[in-house]
């Protein structure tokens, strides 16, 4: 039913013997020669049991379907999300308190063993989800409801990598977990605003412990220069007891009666009692600023200074 070919018999015959002879080779080769990344292993099965594992580069096989090669990315970090953020779909976790949390939480794996990772597992992403929903419920028994929704997600994470990485080496997977990141720990939807309202109280709490804690750390300073201070006072009484004593008395007396609006003088040969203030509203000329308080009276021979040495 074919067109003859325009030439003698025994040329036709040796025209189709080269054709089928190229497409024995192109068939050969396309099958036979394989490349694979810098990122990638190459299993290889001969009539589909394992035989080998040849790594990055150019490898030579049998050709198909003596041996075929399945390339494996062993460096891809590979993501399984459980749950999802946001309260359309809930994940709950019971915890060890007997309360419900919805988590919703990120696996990122990794192929150390790609032979195992094809052979071992049938499907090993499923497989992965199945270990990590186990190992969270199990890890989350342990911890109280404020804790995985606040403070411990972090020792969570660590667990439940422990406890995957642990069940799927039982396994023989050929995978390693690189982490677990939780996304979202929060009480169901129905009561969410509560706990937020309790979390706003915690937080509250925290920061007037934090404030009284900076102010007591205040006090304590200001004692301790109070104390330093008191103890230089005292060495100098040490040497001079008579003179420190009088200085403090001043100043402790200035203190006292620097508000005061009357000066008492005890001092020989000088008016026991001067009226400063009646002095002062006749010094003040009529229409004339009065002047600033706490300003001393103009001294006269009628109004002399005190005595050195006099309390005021």
């Amino acid at each position: 039913g074919f067109p003859r070919m325009p030439m003698g018999e025994g040329q036709g015959r040796k025209f189709w013997a080269y054709v089928l002879l190229a497409i024995a080779a192109l068939w050969i080769i396309s099958s036979s020669i394989w490349r694979l990344g810098t990122e990638q292993e190459g299993v290889v099965t001969r009539f589909g049991a394992y035989n080998r594992t040849v790594g990055s580069g150019i490898s030579l096989t049998l050709p198909f379907p003596i041996e075929r090669v399945e390339k494996v990315d062993v460096n891809a970090i590979r993501t399984t999300q459980i749950g999802a953020v946001g309260d359309n779909d809930e994940n709950m976790v019971l915890t060890g308190d007997q309360n419900i949390i919805d988590l919703a939480y990120e696996v990122r794996w990794t192929v150390n063993n790609p032979e195992a990772f094809l052979f071992v597992l049938e499907n090993p992403e499923a497989t992965v989800q199945e270990v990590a929903e186990s190992a969270m419920r199990s890890v989350a028994a342990n911890f109280k409801l404020t804790d995985a929704i606040g403070p411990k997600r972090g020792e969570i994470e660590a667990q439940v990598r422990s406890r995957m990485q642990e069940i799927l080496d039982s396994y023989g997977a050929g995978i390693t977990i690189q982490s677990i990141t939780i996304l979202e720990s929060d009480p169901p939807a129905s009561v969410k605003e509560a706990f937020r309202s309790v979390n706003a109280a915690q937080q509250q709490r925290e920061s007037y412990i934090n404030q009284a804690r900076a102010y007591a750390q205040q006090i304590l300073e200001r004692a301790e220069g109070d104390a330093t201070s008191f103890n230089k006072v005292y060495e100098q009484y040490r040497l001079a007891p008579d003179v420190t004593r009088r200085r403090m008395y001043y100043e402790t007396m200035e203190g006292v009666l620097q508000d005061a609006d009357k000066t008492v003088v005890e001092a020989k040969g000088v008016t026991p009692y001067l009226p400063l203030p009646e002095v002062r509203k006749r010094t003040v000329a009529p229409g004339n600023p009065a002047p600033a308080t706490g300003t001393p009276a103009p001294r006269s021979a009628a109004n002399p200074a005190p005595a050195k040495g006099a309390s005021q």
